[in-house]
């Protein structure tokens, strides 16, 4: 965990204070909808479908259980007893008043959380791998160079009001969990030839309108550079970015317009240019910020314990322990993931009661610390094996230990049509109609891992381009309608997936989606043949042919 120093804790107070005057100024009519717009999106607010939604960021997917437990008083006191997780490692409250969430704002800075630019054309959270700092063969945690990342980019000056969004992801592990290549700038630490710390930076990646996968701009920027690397691309894309036309405003379409190899000769001459302006990173301000960051007092345990022995005969624990329970770095624990996606259940929320309870599981079996994933799942990042029973046993009483992680119904979709103003069609239906079809864990098993992604429109906050099958809801004529895209990935191989026919009305989506995974069933060369691999080496027609021959 990291503790926030005076400075941060005085930054998000006077946050907070500023915040509470320019509502005021609004609601007594001081300030127009429009003039208040820019302040309340640097603070987390939109105005969606049917009243003010509330973003708090949780930077590199990382909350003790305090602050899970201040989160869940703010869906108790000023929402409707639920948050929902999302995919950049935040959480949503959906109705909130206005007048209140000054109050909500400041209940959160008691514990050290912060709504600071989770909205608005500038730097968005930082995220990274959830399982950062306890994955084996990871180079190292990569937190700390997120949060060396947040701290210069939160509140710049020269980036708080960028041509568009902004947004950095961080991984350190072989195994891309964080989807660091649809982002804006996307970082992969590893070592050089030397033994050296650095960074391979991707740039331009972004889904929505127009989907991209991030290019590889510098193969390697050692650490002690990577803040004026990252500063000299933004001040490229602040030059040259579109601030004419919102559709190509992001940064993946001026890449895209001037090409990699353009794009990156500005930055290296902008990166020269900026000279010595005191962003070197020495080994002192590096392990200042690392030494902030407290890991806990590990025992020394057996690989096997007695307790996880006795308990293998329990066939419900032994199918959540293979689905929800990963290695860890440090021998006798484990990483356990906890499932937001109960059948019939909105995908990433949770209520207020899950919320305490989870905070309660994570300091008696995790030391307090509770992590947040893209997936929009939790996980107990500090679990010993031998707790693994009890911790199973609190987690079903709570609806938290389905089995379903990575298979068919761990579905990531947005809120769609049923809150947000911008949507065409509803996401959430969907999803909860395709996890009661393939309720079966039997079924999910057979079918192996498998990733459903829902949008309920094009901006694509479902991430439906980079699912193994993609949900984009559409409007035709008054009425929903879904493209189907499948062969999506979003790991260390992503990519877009193919559109594979025409949209189909709401009421079928469920029914293609079966026939698309009986189609895999039937098409793919072994049981161990993922879905996704199945699509590349076959292609989109012969899924084409089966699901839509009777259309």
């Amino acid at each position: 965990m990291y503790a926030y120093d005076e400075l941060d804790r005085t930054l998000i107070n006077e946050r907070v204070s500023e915040f509470r005057d320019q509502v005021k100024r609004r609601l007594s009519g001081e300030l127009t909808e429009d003039e208040f717009k820019i302040l309340r999106l640097q603070n987390g607010v939109y105005l969606q479908l049917h009243a003010y939604m509330f973003r708090v960021a949780i930077p590199y997917g990382t909350l003790s259980s305090k602050q899970l437990r201040r989160l869940a008083h703010v869906a108790r006191r000023y929402d409707r007893g639920y948050g929902h997780f999302t995919t950049r490692q935040n959480i949503q409250f959906n109705w909130i008043k206005l007048a209140e969430l000054p109050d909500a704002l400041a209940d959160l800075a008691e514990v050290g959380i912060h709504a600071m630019q989770t909205s608005g054309n500038n730097m968005r959270n930082v995220t990274s791998d959830q399982w950062a700092g306890v994955a084996p063969g990871e180079i190292e945690d990569p937190r700390i160079w997120s949060e060396l990342i947040r701290q210069h980019t939160t509140l710049h000056p020269e980036f708080s009001f960028l041509p568009r969004k902004f947004k950095i992801a961080i991984t350190a592990a072989e195994h891309d969990r964080a989807a660091i290549k649809i982002h804006d700038i996307g970082l992969r630490l590893h070592k050089n030839a030397d033994g050296e710390t650095g960074f391979e930076v991707l740039v331009g990646g972004g889904l929505g309108r127009t989907p991209f996968i991030a290019k590889t701009i510098k193969p390697f920027v050692p650490g002690r550079d990577i803040l004026s690397y990252i500063e000299a691309i933004l001040r490229v894309y602040n030059q040259y970015g579109r601030r004419d036309n919102i559709y190509k405003a992001r940064i993946k379409i001026l890449v895209h317009e001037l090409g990699i190899e353009k794009f990156a000769k500005e930055v290296e001459e902008e990166w020269k240019a900026m000279g010595d302006v005191g962003l070197t990173l020495d080994h002192t301000a590096i392990e200042e910020v690392r030494s902030r960051f407290s890991y806990p007092p590990y025992e020394k345990l057996p690989h096997m314990p007695d307790e996880l022995k006795q308990a293998a005969h329990d066939k419900l624990f032994e199918r959540w322990r293979k689905n929800s329970v990963s290695a860890h770095k440090v021998q006798g624990y484990s990483i356990v993931t906890l499932s937001l996606k109960p059948v019939g259940g909105p995908p990433g929320d949770a209520t207020a009661e899950q919320m305490d309870a989870v905070a309660d599981l994570a300091d008696k079996y995790s030391f307090g610390e509770i992590r947040v994933g893209h997936e929009q799942n939790l996980a107990l990042p500090h679990v010993a094996k031998r707790d693994l029973p009890a911790l199973f046993k609190a987690l079903d009483r709570l609806g938290l230990a389905t089995p379903n992680v990575n298979l068919v119904t761990d579905i990531i979709a947005c809120p769609g049509l049923d809150y947000c103003s911008l949507a065409n069609a509803r996401s959430i239906p969907i999803a909860q109609e395709l996890t009661r079809r393939f309720a079966n864990h039997d079924t999910a098993d057979l079918i192996g891992r498998l990733h459903i992604n829902i949008s309920g429109c094009i901006n694509a906050c479902g991430h439906h381009h980079v699912g193994h099958i993609g949900i984009l809801g559409v409007e035709k004529n008054g009425e929903e309608f879904y493209q189907i895209t499948i062969g999506g990935r979003a790991d260390e191989n992503a990519q877009m997936g193919t559109l594979i026919g025409p949209a189909v009305p709401y009421a079928e989506v469920a029914d293609v989606i079966e026939d698309i995974v009986e189609a895999y069933l039937a098409l793919r060369d072994r049981p161990e043949e993922l879905f996704v691999d199945t699509v590349k080496r076959l292609g989109v027609e012969p899924f084409r042919e089966r699901v839509y021959a009777t259309r």
